[in-house]
């Protein structure tokens, strides 16, 4: 087993070859400073969720917060100018943090490349560890991979490489192959704290900084813990405060009620804010799932022109131009389709609508999926915005209020049973790839990262608790959605999905109306823990 040499630390995952420059005693001291000065704060920040939603359960009401009104309507202040690298976003493209694709993505003539260690990435600790030594090269502009034929894959000549932003896992995550005095070191934590360690200074030097997306937020008080461990991470390693940004996520619904209270906490590190609207879309139907009046039609009804989406998008651009950050459209789902001239330029089409609207809107940037989308993406972008941003796009005559952004009223929408086998497809699928390690998969030409599986899974738990009809009078009950499992599950071999009764398992798990876990990826999680001396289950 790897001695970690630091008091207090268990490294409890098997450390092969050049991982251990990663995990080295001054590193994982880093990371136990910043565990042991945070975790607990963490904690109650997460037992403050499970009360809020018990209070939602019980009637209250989301609103703007009183408390903070003063933030809100003090027009005056504004966060930090934007960093080196991140001035012009106007394309960012994502992917997890494979060695391959960290390449193709810095190579892909989008702006930035978001390294994801959250929801397109299975945690496994060979990824995690392995997506560390990545993001150590990437930095450096050493990375080079050579795949089984021989095929080298390096970094551009021209200089024309994306600036890098990492992602880390959010607060609900624990690390289970790192404790820290007898507990889980939290995985937001262990991500951020390794990759600030080993690059921050690397990443000055070579002209941008560490920069970081930050996950899954649900109030300001947990983007003022982000802040905090900021300040003490730039205070140990000796740069300067403010040397880091982080662009936040707009991904939960009650987040979005409190945007001007987030830049606010993180003023001076903050880069912006996100549309993440897969998320944001589960996030809805996460903390409403015990209320009839918020079930959600199909997934493919559920678009970005929704009442309740387009409020959130409208006062996201609002408060982040008032502020002085980016304000950050999200991902099209859609990927080039090989073999199919007619339906890839259907999905072509799709996505550069989609940019279309958000350049319009007033984003100054958006996300793709595929290096073959960022022209796209580039091309809606360059025609409609010629400045680096859209911070004068004020979008000042924007109104909008707390039954604007709970307006889930989708006209035309409708649960069908093609949408309901969809679901319980996607769901499968992807859990069976994630535990099998792949966090981000193409399934029906379409790409999905755990953010768009939770959709498909809560749907389910949704429509079965309160035995919705599809458009044809079918009752969803518990008996047709686990008659629907078993027939997908038959469709697909157990060569290519070694885990697929343990997907089954935990995707049945979901489909009761009765059991639902908070997050996938919790659910699933200690099936993919390795320790030395464990086998995968």
């Amino acid at each position: 087993m790897f001695q970690s040499k630091v008091s207090g630390v268990q490294v409890l995952g098997k450390v092969i070859d050049k991982q251990a420059e990663i995990l080295t005693p001054e590193a994982l001291a880093f990371v136990a400073k910043l565990h042991r000065l945070f975790n607990p704060t963490r904690k109650q920040l997460l037992k403050a969720r499970e009360q809020w939603y018990r209070e939602i359960q019980a009637g209250a009401s989301l609103d703007f917060l009183p408390e903070t009104a003063h933030i809100r309507n003090d027009l005056t202040w504004r966060a930090a100018r934007p960093a080196p690298g991140l001035v012009d976003r106007r394309v960012e493209i994502t992917g997890p943090v494979d060695r391959k694709m960290v390449i193709n993505a810095l190579n892909s003539g989008a702006r930035t490349f978001m390294a994801d260690f959250e929801d397109s990435s299975s945690p496994t600790w060979h990824n995690l560890i392995d997506g560390q030594l990545n993001m150590r090269d990437a930095v450096r502009r050493t990375i080079t991979f050579s795949n089984a034929q021989g095929k080298v894959y390096k970094l551009r000549s021209d200089g024309k490489i994306a600036t890098l932003i990492v992602r880390p896992r959010g607060w609900h995550m624990e690390e289970a192959h790192v404790l820290i005095d007898g507990e889980r070191c939290s995985a937001s934590i262990f991500d951020f704290a390794l990759y600030f360690f080993h690059n921050a200074k690397a990443a000055l030097a070579a002209g941008f900084g560490p920069y970081f997306y930050l996950p899954k937020m649900e109030s300001y008080l947990e983007a003022r813990l982000w802040n905090d461990i900021f300040n003490v991470a730039q205070d140990e390693i000796g740069v300067p405060r403010g040397t880091i940004r982080g662009t936040v996520l707009i991904e939960t619904i009650v987040a979005a009620f409190q945007m001007d209270e987030i830049i606010y906490e993180l003023r001076d590190h903050s880069s912006g804010l996100n549309c993440g609207r897969w998320d944001y879309i589960f996030s809805v139907i996460k903390k409403f799932r015990h209320d009839p009046r918020y079930i959600l039609p199909n997934r493919s009804d559920v678009t970005m022109t929704s009442p309740f989406m387009d409020a959130y998008v409208r006062l996201l651009i609002k408060t982040c131009h008032l502020r002085g950050v980016h304000a950050m459209g999200g991902m099209a789902a859609q990927i080039p389709i090989k073999n199919d001239p007619k339906a890839n330029q259907a999905a072509i089409d799709k996505v550069r609508s989609d940019k279309q609207r958000e350049v319009l809107a007033g984003h100054d940037g958006t996300w793709v999926a595929h290096p073959a989308l960022v022209t796209i993406a580039l091309e809606e972008f360059d025609k409609n915005m010629p400045s680096p941003n859209q911070f004068h796009v004020r979008r000042e005559e924007v109104v909008v209020k707390a039954s604007d952004l709970l307006n889930t009223n989708i006209v035309g929408g409708k649960i069908t049973e093609a949408g309901l086998r969809d679901n319980i497809s996607v769901g499968l699928i992807y859990m069976a790839n994630w535990l099998n390690g792949s966090g981000c998969v193409p399934i029906h030409n379409l790409m999905e990262d755990a953010a768009t599986a939770e959709i498909s899974r809560s749907q389910l738990y949704q429509w079965v608790r309160h035995a919705a009809r599809t458009a044809d009078g079918t009752v969803i009950t518990p008996e047709l959605a686990a008659k629907i499992l078993k027939e997908e599950a038959a469709k697909l071999d157990r060569k290519s999905y070694p885990t697929l009764d343990l997907a089954v398992k935990y995707m049945g798990s979901q489909m009761t109306g009765d059991r639902y876990d908070d997050f996938l990826t919790t659910l699933c999680y200690d099936s993919i823990v390795q320790t030395e001396g464990t086998a995968r289950l």
